[in-house]
């Protein structure tokens, strides 16, 4: 296996590759994180990529979830491979059609990014909730812990559902290995045509519906044969086991990589023994490697979850094992334990003949939090104790129930020739887009195994990305946060104001800024926080202002190509640093020759450019700034906003313990206005003498950070020197002020203002009545502005006359600052809805983008007038919106029905 031509993939590709290959239909709808393998099969079948049978694989995109579980049990049962990708609420929607095939005993494959299931709050991160609500459909279900284990595990299931015929649910970690990118061995078609059996294909081809040889499926029957045709499936699931071993097998000689359906891994003499299945696994194998098997330690990774065979999971484990902790990634209020517990021990009680055992439970890693091998140590810690907790969590800090258990998390398990390193960004800066390129140069390139793991908020653009890149000289096998970092990189300046980027970095270690100050001025513009720790840790320091390199190469604003070369020179991964450019430009002809040999030339400029722009600071040995980091909430917030939120926005939720939480998942409104994200390079500046006084600067902007009031001489004459106002132009407000007012923390730098203005300078060529400048000279002035601005008493709302854009942008808006995109589309009419509607609206909302940036922690942006008065938001689920606020509107109708009955 030498030859081995190794390719830098995530996990959703590496699913994709191999369900590409194996079906002639796909049903897909989209759900994250699961879109990307159906968009990849999309993208691949568009431009002719034929499967093993020589076709080209037929992609339709359903109306929703269970239209696509819908589409594909017809597709299956007339006669064609076929699979779906989805995740989360959209693999709950498939249930009732989960039954129907597996009732049916249909062959095929769904590819599942477990995801979180809505509870008391939309989470689109990973865990178990999802599969293992459909534990009863009756599919087998396994299970893939790393990028290549969900590749291989992909063709087993494939291999498996046909010789089983039965249906195979196969899953995986959302984001956690959905979205890490790392090295795979990517299965040869000859080997894919080799692990299916066209015999059984041949068969399931023959159950087809087909007037040549009709038959009745689907029939409706009644309780005296029901029962007795249920059972009948029972020798099915009986053979399912051996089935899938036997592939394993068979996958094994054709691969070299062998699997069984329950991997015991650890000394042969353990006494202590985790369960666990998916990403977890890999971090506790590192642990155990770490050990060198000096604690008698071991686990059993679980590979096929369902059917549950406890007589060979009793096999793998250890004669010698004494105390057993199973770890659930789910919570199942109200039950006895979680399903992998249940399991285990049931298992137990059935077949383990040694002597007595111990077995305890754990819950970890809910909604993607983090699992490392610090809190695998917490959990052999505790099986070591002579009475253990025999529930218990473990990455969290339970101060309620007092579950959790506690962990050091200095504790690291690798060695100092693993390469670490750390990128902050912001959604939409290609930060994420570069990382994964550079994760994919240097697997691909190098002997270096390579893992890029990015850590994002929900927010599609505008919210703090970190890129996790990890070089080993050995495979790596555990998939969690770098903690400790050689080298640190920030992409967006305002960060060194507001998060301590370099707690992660180790002594020595290097940090590269993107900075609008050179190599001499840098200093004084960091906090003291970030100054002290540059000088304790010995920091070396490089800057580059990669926002001007990008725009004098005509690239705007987007940074990821000038960083990404800053980076390649700094982080010496190849023996020649002109070898990894020519890999890097080698990697953007790929990524952008569709758009045009203009693109690539662009950015191959822009690599060239960064090469001599990138400096190295010479700093003081003590801090000498006179300002300190702003992390959390600014300005005066209530306690909760302070303690709860705050620290969610200064990145320490993590931290936060369980009694810091409403049970019930509600929030308080109007939280936005405490966070200042000051994301904009460039903001709109009013010209007060062009303006036209149209306000329509104010009715598009996606955020309200342009806004209009009419003010008296007197509520100004304690204007700030630098505050803009013009004489009010119409007679309604004669010899009144008009402004137009920036909140330039808020702004994010869309431009939409400036490109729907109509007021023209006449002096200025290409200048209208607001126009988008530098941040930098403005920002202390608009802030001062800001702070008056909002001091100014919004007029009396029965006497605006809101008919017209002017008048409406004269009334307060009730929904400010939220998370949405730079232009979004939609935003502007939300907010025009609360100007004029807001103190009086219920908003039932659908999950989607009016989701994240509607309610998505640590703040939200419908807000409340001075009376206290405004939306009350609620999301229930994308697919009954319609149905949820009918029941609201429902409510409401009667509850004025019975007000008035009782009057």
């Amino acid at each position: 296996m030498s030859d081995i031509k190794f390719k830098m993939v995530d996990g959703n590709e590496a699913t994709a590759l191999v369900a590409h290959a194996c079906n002639e239909v796909m049903a897909i709808y989209p759900i994250t994180p699961s879109s990307t393998m159906g968009e990849l099969a999309d993208d691949w079948a568009a431009k002719g990529t034929k499967n093993i049978f020589g076709t080209i694989p037929q992609i339709i995109e359903m109306q929703s979830e269970a239209g696509a579980a819908g589409a594909v049990h017809g597709s299956l049962q007339a006669g064609s491979l076929t699979c779906t990708f989805t995740a989360s609420q959209g693999l709950l929607l498939m249930i009732p059609i989960m039954f129907k095939l597996a009732g049916e005993q249909i062959p095929t494959v769904f590819h599942v990014s477990a995801r979180t299931v809505a509870t008391h709050a939309l989470s689109i991160f990973g865990d178990h909730s999802d599969v293992l609500a459909t534990r009863s459909t009756g599919w087998a279900m396994i299970a893939g812990g790393t990028i290549q284990e969900t590749h291989d595990m992909a063709m087993i299931a494939y291999a498996s559902t046909y010789k089983a015929s039965l249906p195979f649910l196969h899953f995986f970690d959302g984001f956690r290995t959905s979205h890490e990118v790392g090295r795979i061995a990517p299965l040869p078609p000859d080997v894919i045509r080799q692990m299916l059996d066209m015999d059984a294909i041949g068969k399931f081809r023959q159950r087809a519906l087909n007037p040549e040889n009709p038959h009745i499926g689907g029939t409706a029957q009644n309780s005296d044969v029901f029962f007795q045709a249920r059972e009948a499936c029972n020798t099915a699931y009986s053979k399912v086991t051996k089935i899938v071993q036997e592939q394993m097998d068979k996958f094994a000689k054709l691969t070299g990589r062998q699997y069984h359906i329950f991997d015991y891994i650890g000394c042969p003499d353990a006494e202590t023994v985790i369960v666990s299945m998916g990403s977890s696994t890999g971090v506790i194998e590192e642990y155990i490697d770490f050990t060198n098997k000096s604690q008698h330690i071991g686990l059993v990774a679980v590979r096929l979850y369902r059917p549950f065979d406890g007589e060979a999971f009793v096999k793998s484990l250890p004669k010698s094992v004494k105390k057993i902790a199973v770890l659930d990634r789910t919570k199942e209020p109200g039950a006895a334990a979680e399903p992998l517990y249940l399991d285990v021990v049931t298992a137990l009680a059935d077949y383990w003949t040694g002597g007595k055992l111990t077995v305890i439970r754990g819950r970890y890693g809910l909604a993607s939090k983090e699992f490392n091998p610090a809190m695998v140590k917490a959990v052999y810690d505790e099986l070591a104790k002579s009475a253990p907790k025999k529930e218990f969590t473990v990455g969290i800090n339970d101060d309620v129930t007092n579950l959790s258990l506690t962990y050091d998390s200095n504790f690291s398990t690798e060695s100092d020739d693993v390469r670490r390193y750390l990128f902050f960004g912001l959604g939409s800066d290609g930060t994420v887009g570069a990382n994964k390129d550079t994760a994919k140069i240097v697997g691909e390139n190098t002997h270096l195994s390579a893992q890029g793991y990015f850590d994002y908020d929900s927010k599609k653009s505008g919210g703090t990305t970190v890129s996790h890149l990890r070089f080993s000289p050995r495979p790596i096998k555990g998939s969690y946060f770098i903690t400790k970092a050689n080298f640190v990189a920030c992409h967006q300046f305002v960060f060194t104001e507001k998060l301590d980027m370099l707690k992660s970095l180790v002594k020595g270690g290097t940090f590269l800024l993107n900075s609008p100050y050179g190599p001499d001025e840098v200093w004084e513009h960091f906090p003291k926080e970030l100054q002290q720790e540059i000088i304790d840790k010995e920091v070396e320091l490089y800057v580059i202002d990669a926002v001007t390199v990008a725009r004098e190469a005509g690239m705007g604003n987007r940074l990821n190509t000038i960083m990404q070369t800053s980076f390649f020179q700094l982080a010496k991964l190849f023996d020649k640093p002109e070898e990894a450019i020519a890999h890097q430009k080698q990697a953007i002809k790929k990524t952008y020759g569709s758009k045009g040999e203009a693109v690539v030339q662009k950015n191959w400029a822009a690599v060239d450019a960064a090469i001599t722009a990138t400096k190295k600071v010479s700093y003081p040995k003590q801090a000498t700034s006179k300002f300190s980091r702003q992390m959390g909430a600014v300005g005066n917030p209530p306690k909760f906003v302070k303690e709860v939120l705050g620290e969610i926005m200064a990145s320490r939720g993590n931290d936060l313990p369980v009694s810091a939480f409403v049970p019930d998942g509600t929030f308080p409104c109007s939280t936005t206005q405490y966070e200042k994200r000051n994301i904009a390079i460039e903001i709109p500046i009013w010209d007060s003498n062009v303006c036209i006084q149209c306000a329509q600067c104010s009715l598009v902007c996606p955020h309200a950070a342009i806004r209009c009031k009419v003010a008296t001489p007197e509520q100004l004459k304690n204007a700030p020197a630098s505050f803009k106002t013009a004489d009010y132009k119409t007679k309604e407000y004669a010899g009144h002020k008009f402004v137009v007012q920036i909140d330039a923390d808020d702004c994010v730098g869309c431009g939409l203002c400036v490109q729907n203005c109509p007021a023209k300078n006449k002096a200025v060529e290409g200048k209208k009545a607001i126009n988008m400048e530098d941040k930098t000279p403005h920002i202390d002035a608009e802030r001062v502005n800001w702070d008056f601005f909002l001091s100014i008493p919004d007029l009396d709302r029965a006497a605006v006359n809101a008919d017209s854009i002017k008048g409406s942008q004269l009334l307060l808006p009730l929904f400010e600052f939220s998370g949405a995109c730079q232009g979004c589309g939609e935003t502007p009419y939300i907010k025009l809805i609360t100007q004029f509607f807001g103190d009086r609206m219920i908003i039932g909302n659908a999950t989607g983008c009016s989701s994240i940036y509607g309610g998505n922690l640590p703040t939200t942006p419908y807000c409340v007038n001075a009376d206290g008065r405004g939306p009350a938001w609620c999301n229930s689920l994308f697919e009954d919106n319609a149905e949820f606020t009918f029941g609201i509107r429902s409510a409401i109708d009667k509850q004025n029905e019975f007000a008035r009955e009782i009057l």
